[in-house]
């Protein structure tokens, strides 16, 4: 009842910040790097541990970003285009961009199966690897005559998707968990949405979950954050857990949760917000929660930030975390008197 966790992404301590800037500027060799990022990998889930988390994730500790560096840089057939700003305020048009030369495709695979096999490593709790979603994945990627527009993208990237969570399967992976904060960005077509979800996910036999949110660059949304627009349709995904961001909404729409519930499915629901630096108490959190069970059973219902915690810093995320499980063990105490 009420299982607590993270959405995917860890805050950055100082240190690790100060290491990647080193990595870049080619100060470290490949054994430096490695253990760089095993450390990192480590804090991550010893905080997460110590938060009293149910369900934890390696904290894409090892990606440098959502999918910035690592995910393209693992690619073939793309070449880097300069941003459309590298001045001013942070936003989303100083992010990378890139141009697709050929099919592209990532011939080593996306690196999900060498972080899921090193966090097992490190804890007996059980873990989630989460993988941003090809639709999310493409609008990186300028279009032209080979992939007209991003849907053509995305049937691309989905294709290496499925490729890397059946290896993760494969290899033991139970909880595997897509990203997709643009299909509540570009809320259109939510039955195509569905068709390149269910298309990603086919044969990959897992616990499936589907992250929806408005976009965390930057702490920032970049959507009217509406997800009316992409019900009932996305009910039909091939997933067995829908996470829906509410904590920095004010709870706004959580009446969408007992269509996701009546769907069959677990709703996660964002219970803390990322965005804001304001610590929730666990009597907030515990608030939260009882206005989530006014529409969803305790035993279909999973708590967890309303996104990734890379854009946090650790002393907020830590606090953040250990407000939440607080929370949910309030509220798990009542049922159990009831």
């Amino acid at each position: 009842m009420l299982q607590t966790t993270v959405i995917g992404s860890y805050a950055w301590p100082s240190w690790f910040i100060t290491a990647v800037e080193a990595m870049k500027r080619g100060e470290y060799g490949p054994r430096d790097v490695a253990e760089t990022l095993d450390d990192a990998v480590d804090m991550a889930v010893n905080d997460q541990q110590e938060a009293g988390l149910d369900i934890i994730t390696d904290g894409e500790m090892r990606r440098l970003g959502f999918f910035t560096a690592d995910f393209y840089g693992r690619l073939i057939g793309l070449k880097a285009q300069p941003p459309l700003r590298r001045l001013g305020p942070g936003g989303h048009d100083q992010r990378e961009r890139y141009a697709a030369l050929d099919r592209f495709a990532a011939p080593d695979g996306l690196g999900l199966v060498a972080e899921y096999e090193y966090v097992r490593t490190r804890t007996a709790l059980p873990v989630k690897v989460p993988c941003p979603g090809p639709f999310t994945l493409a609008g990186r990627i300028a279009l032209g005559d080979l992939y007209p527009n991003r849907m053509a993208v995305a049937d691309r990237f989905s294709e290496i998707i499925n490729d890397e969570l059946r290896m993760l399967v494969a290899r033991g992976a139970k909880f595997i968990q897509l990203d997709e904060p643009s299909f509540a960005v570009h809320k259109h077509s939510p039955k195509a949405f569905v068709t390149l979800f269910n298309r990603t996910v086919e044969g990959v036999n897992a616990h499936i979950g589907l992250h929806l949110c408005f976009g965390n660059y930057i702490g920032r949304p970049v959507a009217h954050r509406t997800y009316r627009p992409l019900f009932p349709h996305i009910l039909d995904v091939h997933a067995d857990e829908i996470h829906l961001e509410m904590a920095n909404r004010e709870m706004a729409e959580v009446e969408l949760t007992r269509e996701i519930v009546g769907a069959g499915k677990v709703v996660n629901v964002g219970i803390v917000d990322v965005k804001n630096y304001f610590i929730e108490t666990p009597e907030i959190v515990a608030d939260r929660i009882r206005c989530v069970l006014e529409y969803v059973p305790p035993e279909s219902l999973a708590v967890a930030p309303d996104c990734g915690l890379s854009q946090t810093a650790r002393w907020a995320a830590r606090a953040k975390l250990k407000a939440m499980v607080a929370g949910a063990k309030r509220v798990r105490t009542e049922l159990a008197g009831s």
